[in-house]
């Protein structure tokens, strides 16, 4: 069987080589596709870019026109023997070229804002980082010791899980006024809503994976003579530890969800006050380019933490490196009995 096929294998891990290629390609395949709407006129461009405005009244040079109003505009003058608007294919205003994106996203950093006193996008962005910082670590700093007792004792369990239950269903976004009622119209209410979107998530994800930890370690535990708060703290913490790291990055993603909901709340700022300014000033290659950054924070700040949980639980990375070469000790095996 060739590379290529073992490639489509189930649940079959893949080569290093494989990976990274694959990694690239998930990039680099929506950015050529970007590319390709956005530079050649044949797929998809409605619009066209008036280059000379011919004998048409309402035309501008570098306006943008339907192409069917363009038509029909050329056509009444060609009727009336007047001069032809020019223009070449162009996509909407909203659709900015990759190029272009990055280009603003450069000068987003170098360049001073159009208003005096407005802040610039690394300054919008610092302060949406901290609502997300301090939204997320008072959301944890309850939510996963309250996680870890609904996991591990059935009295907390039934206590707050069904009001848990409840509650998550409803959108974080209609306590809005509330917060803004009892919070202000700062920061206060916009952390409140990260904390509201990712408690109610975090408590019931942690207490999942707490009961998750091998029943047998426990029952270990308590025949040597380990008692609650003792099995707690020296089997169950250290057992779950790395899974509720990794499900931590995962709820970090959930706080960022709520972001542009938790800005617009009192008075609008960050990076969302910074997207909607541009896109009022029909600065769309601003905006794309204040979306990407977001992504690519994001995308840095969990690569970062997943370095460190490989450094902090490295006994983990070593049995699943372990794993991963008895199954491919095994597979080569299996071929080379079946060859022979």
């Amino acid at each position: 069987m060739s590379s290529n096929n073992r490639m489509f294998d189930i649940r079959k891990p893949l080569s290093k080589k494989h990976k990274h290629r694959l990694i690239v390609l998930s990039f680099i395949i929506p950015l050529l596709l970007w590319f390709a709407v956005s530079n050649l006129p044949f797929l998809w461009h409605p619009m066209v870019k008036i280059t000379d405005t011919g004998s048409v009244a309402y035309f501008k040079k570098e306006m943008l026109i339907k192409k069917e109003v363009f038509k029909i505009e050329n056509e009444r003058m060609k009727s009336r023997g007047l001069k032809l608007a020019q223009g070449e294919p162009s996509n909407p205003i909203y659709l900015p070229a990759p190029q272009d994106v990055v280009t603003s996203l450069y000068k987003a950093f170098t360049t001073p804002p159009r208003r005096t006193g407005e802040p610039w996008l690394h300054e919008s962005l610092f302060h949406s980082i901290k609502i997300i910082f301090w939204g997320f670590f008072l959301s944890s700093m309850i939510g996963v010791p309250l996680g870890i007792l609904c996991g591990t004792f059935s009295f907390f369990k039934h206590l707050t899980e069904p009001f848990i239950e409840f509650f998550r269903y409803l959108p974080a976004p209609v306590f809005g006024a509330l917060a803004v009622a009892i919070l202000g119209i700062n920061d206060g209410p916009k952390i409140a809503i990260i904390i509201i979107g990712t408690f109610f998530q975090q408590v019931l994800v942690i207490s999942n994976t707490t009961r998750n930890i091998d029943v047998s370690l426990i029952e270990a535990a308590q025949t040597l003579g380990a008692k609650r708060w003792a099995t707690l703290r020296t089997i169950i913490i250290p057992g779950i530890l790395p899974y509720i790291y990794k499900d931590m990055r995962i709820l970090l993603g959930w706080a960022w969800t709520y972001l542009v909901v938790a800005e617009v709340i009192g008075t609008s700022t960050g990076i969302t006050w910074f997207i909607n300014q541009q896109a009022k000033y029909r600065n769309f290659e601003y905006v794309y380019a204040s979306i990407l950054i977001i992504g690519i924070v994001g995308l840095l700040s969990d690569q970062i933490l997943a370095y460190l949980g490989n450094k902090l639980f490295y006994w983990q990375h070593l049995q699943q490196d372990k794993k991963e070469n008895e199954r491919t000790t095994t597979t080569k095996l299996q071929r080379a009995k079946s060859k022979s």
